[in-house]
């Protein structure tokens, strides 16, 4: 039997998508960009995309731009506000704990463009504060880029009170939200929240990889970095993923179904878990706290669903990664979108995790695909492996 846990990485394809997908892939296979029946045929799909995912977010269809996945958004939001803005200003915010797809992009733009960065800093539940923001501005800054939902310890950022601070103090500013772990997870409307540019990757909700798309909304000032063909108005040229988009519309329609019944039963796996975690000898949880009795609310407000964060004292997190893995059994030790890298995870130094614990730490992450009885083996399988390791430490 095999218990994957690692759906923050990645997420199995969801029927309609694969059936979508087959049939643009065997039959209806045209260029979108193609005069022909066929090529309109591609187009259609294209377009009820658009459709479904502004219906999705409050929004028009055109403010929908479709990319290769979340780090192609994430950039685009970037380097083309910088682009579109050089002469306002270069002044950048974002927050320590951003993916690397931000953290990488902003080293990129103040090597290589000029810019200033402000990385805001976060408390140990892994939120940043508004107070915090709002001194952090100056007349040349341009972007403010904030995640939804940290992708190590599901921190929950508040970005409505940022957008409604923006848009009322500073509105000659770009607010950027990387959502690609928060779209899929919670009910997200950018024009209520005040954001112009929102992030999103099709295969963390159970849609193809390779496709994702960017918001942006209306009048949002936006330079493209990809030339050619013309393709989308110019903002992204390339012949468009049509079967991708096709599977991600799919995908993001059946996870809206019935997105608060899911996510119920997310938080319920998730708390019911992390409890029996802590239970364990020398086991510590990174992130927001478990609620106390009544405070279930706020603590789904600042807490996402699907991922938790444990350390675990005494072991190695590859070691034991790997030991779970013998049982069949996925989960990681971090991010899993920065190749196979081992380094210090900037999330987990931002909240201050102890020295000895950095390399002690995995994520487990859910999907409407797991089940107690999955997570019930996974704790007995810890239960049985730690001790063993623990024998054999280094710490």
């Amino acid at each position: 039997m095999e218990i994957y846990l690692d759906n923050s990485a990645t997420t199995r394809v969801c029927p309609e998508a694969v059936t979508v997908m087959n049939r643009v892939f065997s039959e209806d296979y045209g260029n979108p960009s193609s005069a022909h029946i066929k090529g309109m045929e591609a187009e259609t799909y294209i377009r009820q995309a658009k459709e479904r995912l502004s219906k999705i977010l409050r929004c028009r269809p055109g403010e929908i731009l479709f990319t290769s996945g979340g780090t192609e958004s994430d950039n685009l939001a970037l380097i083309g506000t910088v682009h579109a803005k050089k002469k306002q200003g270069k002044h950048l915010i974002t927050t320590q704990i951003e993916h690397p797809a931000i953290l990488r992009t902003m080293e990129y733009l103040e090597r290589e463009e000029g810019c200033s960065i402000t990385y805001l800093p976060v408390n140990s539940e892994g939120t940043v504060s508004l107070e915090t923001l709002k001194a952090a501005i100056t007349p040349e800054t341009i972007l403010v880029s904030v995640m939804h939902t940290n992708n190590e310890i599901g921190a929950k950022q508040p970005l409505e009170e940022i957008g409604r601070y923006l848009k009322a103090k500073h509105p000659e500013v770009t607010f950027h939200v990387d959502a690609v772990q928060g779209f899929g997870k919670d009910m997200i409307y950018p024009k209520q929240a005040g954001i112009d540019l929102l992030s999103v990757s099709s295969h963390k909700i159970h849609g193809p990889k390779g496709v994702g798309f960017l918001y942006i909304a209306e009048k949002t000032r936006l330079a493209p970095i990809t030339f050619g063909g013309g393709q989308q108005d110019g903002m992204r040229s390339g012949t468009e993923n049509v079967p991708g988009i096709a599977g991600m519309a799919a995908a993001a329609a059946r996870v809206y179904e019935d997105l608060a019944g899911e996510t119920e039963g997310l938080y319920l796996l998730k708390k019911r878990f992390s409890e029996e975690l802590i239970g364990i000898e020398g086991v510590s949880l990174n992130g927001p706290a478990l609620p106390k009795e009544g405070d279930e609310d706020t603590w789904k407000k600042l807490s996402a669903p699907h991922i938790v964060s444990a350390s675990f004292a005494g072991v190695r997190s590859e070691v034991l990664l790997h030991a779970l893995e013998e049982k069949g059994i996925y989960v990681s030790a971090g991010s899993a979108c920065a190749t196979h890298k081992v380094s210090l995870s900037d999330t987990l130094q931002a909240i201050g995790l102890k020295k000895e614990l950095m390399d002690s730490t995995l994520r487990f992450s859910f999907s409407v695909y797991t089940t107690w009885d999955e997570l019930e083996k996974t704790l007995e399988a810890l239960k049985e492996i730690l001790p063993e390791l623990r024998k054999y430490s280094r710490h």
